[in-house]
């Protein structure tokens, strides 16, 4: 890895401008982690101000061979912005302006360092929102739920990051400004290159701007509660809920572990045979919810159900959703340090997932606690582990193994919206056709020739 000279620090310091560089190891270890449990110390960090300044900073680092990694504010769990090779960080955290907002045209203009929560705030005040609500909105970035296809409970309806985005600009790895999309909801014109590089966590260009479609405020929601007898159950009630021409705007799932989880951290106002659990949010015109209602209802009716329950207030409603709010502080209290892998299986197979998931757990002795966004097939499996216990890390491990293992054989994929970064790198191989891998390495090669655009990430090693 190149050092950086004074030469290159004092063109850093160019282009980073007045209070926009940090060289010193203390002020860099913050921008070096995120939400896993890998830690990186980059050589630099450099504040995005503008796509010029971005487009100058690409080339000297391709000059340089100095690895370039673009950061919101490191919510991401999979170590997709460590800098693990060293490098520059492009923290984006300052560039973080709305743009452009058209209302009539039911879009809008944002930087990449704006968070989810105040883009949702501005265009809430006009009646829309932006369909992507992952768990992390609150302090997420825009270019972090773009960069990983974050999407959160409301894809089940509204769809993905890829689905409500209408273009880009973006900078490659040589330092060329380029744009995708268009600002309408149809065109063909070209390759899709807007669907590339979103969930590409920074490999192929850099975002430095995005044209969002946004979606009318629904004017009404209901929200209701099923508890199961088992998993099994509650995944009949899912295929069947999504079988029908309503689709929910959230169907969540709990296993039985995760309501026992979650039982140990509060008193929860559930039957005591509860086995899992689904929370169910319908929205749409007040003039029809009532019925919306009724037909989901009558779907998550099926063998097994033990209690179905419908919020008439608010704080009912704050009620349903305690169970599901417990789990998290649980989690956290029980395994601070626990494994938290997103997959997406079909819909179909979520039951037999769950039962292989829990012989896994028997098998290897490894806690294994299942929540996640049912709708679409996408549970989040929590290895509950102690990481200075070599032997449990090594049994966690050959879990790990069998859980990927179990996804591919139901036909799943082993990233759902968390990414793949490091902590999953070295098992896409085994989703992937060889060919179409070989296809991704040209594309990024295209994109990034000379590499620096957070290498190692995303694809195996070569």
């Amino acid at each position: 890895m190149p050092d950086l000279t004074q030469g290159l620090r004092a063109e850093l310091a160019r282009l980073a401008g007045p209070a926009g560089l940090l060289t010193d190891p203390a002020d860099c270890w913050p921008y070096g982690y995120d939400n896993s449990r890998r830690q990186a110390l980059p050589q630099a960090v450099v504040f995005a101000r503008d796509e010029e300044q971005i487009a100058r900073l690409v080339r000297l680092c391709a000059e340089a061979g100095l690895p370039l990694i673009a950061r919101g504010l490191g919510t991401g769990t999979t170590g997709a912005s460590v800098p693990d090779r060293g490098g520059i960080v492009l923290s984006f955290e300052r560039m973080d302006r709305i743009r452009h907002f058209a209302p009539k045209d039911r879009l809008i203009i944002v930087e990449p360092g704006l968070t989810n929560a105040r883009l949702q705030q501005a265009v809430a005040q006009a009646g829309f929102f932006w369909p992507p609500d992952p768990t992390s909105a609150a302090v997420c970035t825009i270019g972090g739920n773009l960069a990983h296809n974050s999407a959160g409970p409301r894809a089940v309806k509204y769809g993905t990051p890829r689905e409500n985005t209408l273009g880009l600009w973006a900078v490659n790895g040589i330092g060329e400004i380029f744009q995708t999309g268009v600002l309408t909801t149809k065109g063909v014109v070209g390759y899709d290159l807007t669907r590339l590089l979103i969930g590409s966590e920074g490999t192929l260009a850099i975002i430095t701007e995005a044209t969002l479609k946004l979606t009318p405020l629904p004017e009404a929601k209901r929200t209701l509660r099923a508890v199961y007898t088992d998993a099994h159950a509650a995944a009949r009630a899912v295929s069947a809920i999504m079988a029908q021409p309503v689709v929910p705007c959230a169907l969540e799932f709990m296993d039985g572990a995760a309501i026992a989880l979650a039982r140990s951290y509060r008193e929860l106002d559930l039957p005591a045979n509860s086995g899992a659990l689904l929370m169910i949010e319908v929205d749409g015109p007040a003039s029809c919810i009532a019925e919306a209602q009724q037909a989901v209802a009558a779907a998550a009716r099926t063998p097994g159900l033990i209690e179905l329950r419908l919020a008439a207030t608010a704080a009912e409603v704050a009620a349903l959703w305690q169970t599901r709010k417990a789990l998290s502080p649980a989690l956290r209290q029980i395994a601070p340090k626990k494994i938290n892998e997103d997959v997406a299986v079909p819909v179909s197979q979520l039951g037999t997932f769950i039962d292989g998931l829990e012989r896994l757990g028997q098998e290897t002795g490894i806690r294994i606690v299942n929540f996640g966004h049912a709708g679409n097939g996408n549970i989040h499996v929590n290895l509950l582990i102690d990481p200075e216990d070599p032997e449990e890390l090594e049994r966690a491990a050959q879990c790990l193994d069998g859980v990927f293992a179990l996804v591919l054989r139901l036909g799943g994929t082993l990233s759902g919206e968390h990414g793949v970064g490091l902590e999953k790198r070295e098992f896409i191989a085994r989703e992937l056709d060889p060919l179409a891998l070989r296809l991704m390495r040209a594309i990024k090669s295209q994109f990034d020739p000379k590499g620096i655009l957070n290498p190692g990430k995303t694809l195996p090693l070569a």
